[in-house]
């Protein structure tokens, strides 16, 4: 069956990255492999990663709504499977402390049509995204040896196919299955301290919708109920800050990185 594009009301889309029902969080989570791809060399496989988004969409008017969400990525030993807490840098031979992701907040807001392949008993969004701004670390002298370019810049493709017969029907307020395709090609990690050197890393990952915390890998659900227990559920509202990005995030803990704690800091259960 060849797939037809349609444009779907946001409410579609909504049922597909978080739920209609604004009382609920609502998690996604992935895992997949980080790729350095350097001029001249062969593929080196860096880590692997496993995370989690758990989101919310606040109805503000009809049609319209705005999305909160938290996001935690873990970078992992890729033969153990075990959390990195310090790197050796293969280029460099230097140590470094690892930073994970933990952006919080990630918002947005979901408005307007959505373009969806349809293709019979399955509907997939497609979304390639270039985000581009300033990087925030380039104008500190401390921190610009970390990352060194003025310019942030990365792609995020993204897939996302669900049932179908879940998203046309009215009484389902989040489809009940969702399976994600994530690729990104991204710069250096500042906690690499990889400086100007040329290259870039690969990311390649998959994932899918659960239905709670305890539905969750082990490990994230060991680390959200010990460490990071904020991560429990999305913000309750929009908050009208910025986004967190591994880059803020590293310039914000810069002297937690120097003094090799333990991330992501832990944070606790909000009120």
């Amino acid at each position: 069956m060849v797939a037809q594009t349609q444009e779907l009301d946001a409410q579609y889309w909504v049922k597909t990255r978080s739920s209609l029902d604004a009382s609920q969080s609502t998690f996604l989570t992935w895992t997949g492999k980080i790729y350095a791809f350097t001029p001249g060399e062969k593929r080196k496989l860096l880590f692997k990663i496993l995370g989690l988004s758990v989101s919310r969409c606040i109805l503000t008017e009809p049609g319209i709504w705005d999305f909160t969400s938290r996001e935690l990525t873990y970078y992992l030993n890729p033969e153990t499977d075990e959390i990195l807490r310090q790197w050796e840098n293969p280029w460099t031979g230097e140590t470094v402390t690892v930073i994970h992701v933990a952006n919080n907040p990630v918002q947005g807001c979901f408005k307007g049509k959505f373009p969806a392949q349809v293709e019979g008993e399955t509907t997939t969004f497609v979304f390639d995204i270039f985000p581009t701004y300033p990087n925030p670390l380039a104008a500190d002298p401390e921190l610009s040896k970390y990352s060194p370019y003025p310019t942030y810049q990365a792609a995020e493709l993204f897939k996302l196919t669900v049932p179908t017969a879940d998203l046309f029907n009215t009484e389902l307020q989040s489809v009940s299955q969702l399976r994600l395709s994530w690729d990104r090609i991204g710069q250096w990690l500042p906690w690499m301290n990889m400086g100007d050197r040329p290259g870039h890393l690969i990311y390649s990952a998959f994932g899918s919708k659960v239905s709670g915390l305890t539905e969750l890998p082990q490990l994230l659900q060991d680390e959200i109920n010990h460490r990071v227990p904020l991560y429990k559920q999305a913000p309750k509202a929009y908050n009208e800050g910025e986004d967190m990005t591994s880059w803020l995030y590293f310039q914000q803990n810069f002297p937690a990185y120097l003094a090799g704690e333990t991330f992501p800091l832990p944070v606790g259960e909000e009120s």
